[in-house]
């Protein structure tokens, strides 16, 4: 991936596997994780003459944060976890967490943010409302 992220555009795993000559991986070994990674979404490859070309499916900021949420579904309590998680952070961090739930806040229209203790620091989840499982990995639409 980080090939990948490195280059602007597509990229052959000709170029892949050259980026990679340091570590003595075979070119069919580097075509094949090429080949699972764009089964998984997590790359996309278009067709040129008779070579693929290889990009990633999101950027290295939006695929962290899907691991990280990968990770966090394997908690059998959510809320638990991330009150862990937010206990480990810097006070930067923490900021820029704030930020972006103030952001998001605002975008949902609720106008409440997480630093507005009078109200919910999220939107009620309405009852009559079943909640919609998640895509697997790769395949939640973020902005690459």
């Amino acid at each position: 991936m980080e090939v990948l992220w490195a280059h602007d555009g597509p990229v052959s795993v000709r170029a892949v596997h050259a980026a990679l000559d340091d570590r003595g991986l075979a070119y069919t070994t580097v075509m094949t994780v090429l080949t699972r990674l764009a089964n998984k979404n997590v790359v996309k490859r278009t067709r040129q003459g008779r070579a693929w070309l290889y990009e990633p499916a999101a950027g290295r900021e939006a695929y962290v944060a899907d691991l990280m949420l990968e990770a966090l579904e394997l908690s059998g309590d959510r809320g638990s976890a991330l009150v862990h998680f937010a206990r480990s952070v810097s006070s930067d961090e923490a900021d820029a967490l704030t930020r972006a739930l103030d952001h998001a806040h605002r975008r949902a229209g609720d106008g409440v943010g997480p630093g507005d203790r009078a109200a919910p620091s999220h939107p009620p989840q309405d009852p009559d409302t079943p909640r919609q499982p998640r895509p697997p990995h790769g395949q939640r639409g973020e902005d690459p």
